[in-house]
């Protein structure tokens, strides 16, 4: 820019027929303003002058032909680039380096393109879809099986259970009986209506039941201790003329001594053991 009428803001020298530059309304002749206000630049460390370029990102500063990847020395100008480490780097340079390769096609994401992340891995966003329908998920819920993705109604529509009692859905967990899923929460003493669930429990007619209520309602009473003889895990009985007992319980009626490996006598009711019997 010329004038022929100021002088420098500055040095006051005149500017008639010389090139100055302005800043905040003052005139500067071009060795004034450089001196004063040029920013360095951030690769060759010299000012930049007025009449140069001065290309800018995040408060630094560069001449235009110092504006270059740092791995390949390629021209950023007009180009898209990454910054690492306060380094600018060519979007190819920093994908070879850092960019994150994605879990479905093992491509390069690109910088500046979207990135879905889910379990440690990424994906770009065309790549983040169900399995089943390829919609995309984003950020909708869903569900991982053998390290598929799917959105919830198609995982329920192609994988997911069906309790035998409720007949609802699945969704996790659940219980597993005559080869027939159930939730937790359905699988029921079909007495007493507690849940059983990681509890012990005994079969009878293809239908579950607590110890308790299978004790009461089906089981054998012991002829000593007259409890229901359940035989859950590793419980023994004695059976003798259609009477049971625990074994625990088969005892001499007059000397209390275990006759569950032991010849017996019968008086009465009683069981009694050979030398009760003999006296």
């Amino acid at each position: 820019m010329t004038s022929n009428h100021t002088d420098c803001h500055y040095c006051l020298q005149s500017l008639r027929g010389r090139k100055y530059a302005l800043r905040e309304e003052n005139a500067y002749c071009v060795r004034c303003y450089d001196n004063l206000f040029a920013n360095s630049c951030e690769e060759c460390k010299q000012p930049i002058e007025c009449d140069s370029k001065d290309l800018a990102y995040k408060g630094r500063h560069w001449h235009e032909v110092c504006f270059k990847c740092a791995k390949c020395n390629r021209s950023l100008v007009e180009k898209p680039f990454a910054a690492k480490d306060e380094l600018l780097l060519c979007t190819g340079c920093y994908s070879d380096e850092y960019s994150s390769k994605c879990f479905h096609c093992q491509r390069t994401i690109m910088p500046g393109s979207r990135k879905m992340e889910f379990k440690g891995s990424s994906w770009h966003e065309s790549c983040f879809v169900c399995q089943h329908c390829r919609q995309p998920l984003g950020t909708k819920p869903l569900i991982t099986k053998d390290n598929e993705n799917y959105c919830v109604p198609c995982y329920e529509k192609q994988f997911a259970h069906h309790c035998y009692s409720c007949k609802k859905i699945i969704t996790s967990g659940g219980v597993t009986y005559h080869d027939q899923p159930w939730h937790k929460e359905c699988f029921l003493c079909a007495g007493c209506k507690t849940q059983l669930s990681g509890q012990r429990f005994i079969s009878k007619d293809e239908h579950p039941y607590c110890e308790d209520c299978f004790g009461k309602l089906y089981a054998k009473k012991c002829a000593a201790c007259r409890r229901p003889i359940t035989a859950l895990g590793s419980a023994k009985f004695v059976s003798f003329e259609e009477r049971q007992w625990h074994e625990e319980c088969f005892n001499c009626a007059k000397c209390c001594v275990p006759l569950a490996d032991l010849g017996f006598l019968t008086q009465g009711n009683d069981v009694v053991c050979h030398k009760c019997g003999s006296a």
